[in-house]
C-alpha cells in the first residue's frame, strides 16, 4: 500500500496477473477498502469481456489489495449525486458487472480475507467459487445506513436460504467465515496463509478438464437453475447430447475404458 496519496492515486485500479491460464483480477483500492466505484467496475468489466474472449484463459481469480477483500460500494460517490438517474445508472452498471460473471465462459472464484460487506457481499456471492480465509467476515450491512441491500440480496438468496439472507438483510450483522462455510455462501475456509494453496488445488482441478465440458456446464447450470422442472430437464439433456459428441467426451471415455490419461483437444 502507498503511504503517498498522490501515488496512490497513480495506481492502477485493477490488477492483472496471468498464470498459465489462471487469470487473477484484484481490486486495488486498499485504502478504500475496495469500494466499487464506477472507474473500478467499468475496469473489471472491460477485463471480464477481454478474458470472455481468451480461449487460454481458462479460471479467473477475483482477490482484493490491502486489509479486505471488497466494502461494496463506494458510499461518497453516491452521495456525489442526489438524482434518481444517477443512482438507477449506479446500479444498473453493478448489475451488468455480476451478470458478467455468471455468464463467463471460465469459472471465477472469489478470494476471500478480511471483509466482503454490502456490495462487496454480493461479488462473492456472484462468483461461481469462493474460498475464504477464516478471518473472513461477511454483511449486508446496507440496512445500518437506511439503505436496504436489495442488490446484494439477489446473490445471496441465491446462495443461502430465505431466512438466513433475510436475517442477514434486515439486520445488516456481520458473520464469520465457518457461519458463511455452513450457509453455503463460501465453498472452502483457510487459515490466511493457506488461502492460495487452497485456491490452486481448485484451479489445478479445473484445469486438468477440458475446456469444452467445463463452458458448456457452467452455462447450463445458470440455466436451468432458473427455470422449471421440466424445462430443466429438457435443457440439460440438450447440453448433455451437445456435451457427448464433442470430440473431447469421446476421447474422455475411450480414455476411461483404456485405462489412460485423457488427451483433451479442446472441442
Amino acid at each position: 500500500m502507498s503511504a503517498n496519496p498522490q501515488a496512490a492515486a497513480t495506481e492502477p485500479l485493477l490488477l492483472k496477473q496471468d498464470d498459465a491460464g489462471v487469470v487473477t483480477l484484484t481490486l486495488n483500492r486498499p485504502t478504500q477498502f475496495n469500494s466499487l466505484s464506477q472507474a473500478l467496475m467499468s475496469e473489471l468489466q472491460a477485463e471480464l469481456e477481454r478474458i470472455a474472449a481468451d480461449e487460454r484463459a481458462r479460471v479467473v481469480i477475483v482477490a482484493g489489495a490491502g486489509k479486505a477483500f471488497c466494502a461494496g460500494h463506494d458510499l461518497k460517490e453516491m452521495r456525489s449525486d442526489a438524482s434518481k438517474e444517477f443512482q438507477k445508472q449506479l446500479f444498473r452498471q453493478c448489475s451488468k458487472l455480476m451478470l458478467t460473471l455468471v455468464r463467463l465462459p471460465q469459472p471465477v472464484i472469489a478470494r476471500v480475507h478480511g471483509i466482503a460487506t454490502a456490495a462487496g457481499c454480493q461479488l462473492v456471492s456472484m462468483c461461481d467459487l469462493a474460498v475464504a480465509s477464516d478471518n473472513a467476515r461477511f454483511a449486508v450491512s446496507g440496512v445500518n445506513l437506511g439503505l436496504f441491500c436489495s442488490t446484494p440480496a439477489v446473490g445471496l438468496s441465491r446462495n443461502v436460504g430465505r431466512k438466513q439472507a433475510l436475517e442477514m438483510l434486515l439486520t445488516g450483522d456481520f458473520i464469520d467465515a465457518q457461519a458463511a462455510l455452513a450457509r453455503g455462501l463460501v465453498n472452502r475456509v483457510v487459515p490466511p496463509e493457506q488461502l492460495d494453496a487452497e485456491i490452486r488445488k481448485l484451479t489445478d482441478s479445473i484445469l486438468a478438464k477440458t475446456p469444452v465440458a467445463i463452458k458448456l456446464g457452467k452455462q447450463a447450470f445458470y440455466r436451468q437453475l432458473e427455470a422449471g422442472l421440466e424445462q430443466a430437464y429438457e435443457l440439460a439433456s440438450e447440453v448433455m447430447a451437445c456435451n457427448m459428441i464433442t470430440a473431447d467426451a469421446q476421447e474422455g471415455i475411450d480414455a476411461f475404458v483404456a485405462k489412460r490419461k485423457p488427451q483433451w483437444q479442446g472441442r
